[in-house]
């Protein structure tokens, strides 16, 4: 499947595609549970997507990486599309990329409210749909 293809609330969606950013890593806790998230974005030949990467996904990839999420469940936050692997999916790294990783000054910076409001909602869905 190509990422131009990805509509809001899909699930059990297969896409291949390289990883071209990650952004801070923030870290939530919810329900007693601690937890971290960052948002990469996975760019195929029809285009591009943010790309939820949690927990152990995040030290999992780099730059560069080819990767293959499979039974992803794509969400919708403020109007842009997301794509995460989700509880019952997999992210599966095919080819190691070659690009130099980001400096800490080099990645963007998001406003910590919005973004750890942005982690809490994403796992919300997410764990709505699983339920």
């Amino acid at each position: 499947m190509l990422i131009n293809e990805l509509r809001a609330r899909q699930s059990n969606v297969e896409v291949v595609g390289e990883i071209t950013s990650i952004g801070e890593v923030r870290e939530f806790e919810k329900f007693g549970r601690r937890g971290r998230v960052a948002t990469a974005t996975l760019k195929d030949t029809s285009g591009e997507i943010k790309l939820s990467l949690w927990n152990e996904q995040i030290d999992q990839v780099k730059k560069g990486d080819k990767v293959k999420i499979s039974k992803g469940y794509v969400s919708e936050w403020q109007g842009e599309l997301q794509l995460t692997a989700g509880k019952f999916g997999t992210l599966e790294i095919i080819e190691k990329g070659n690009a130099p990783e980001e400096s800490e000054e080099s990645k963007p910076e998001q406003p910590e409210e919005e973004s750890e409001e942005m982690a809490e909602e994403e796992e919300s869905k997410i764990e709505e749909e699983e339920i």
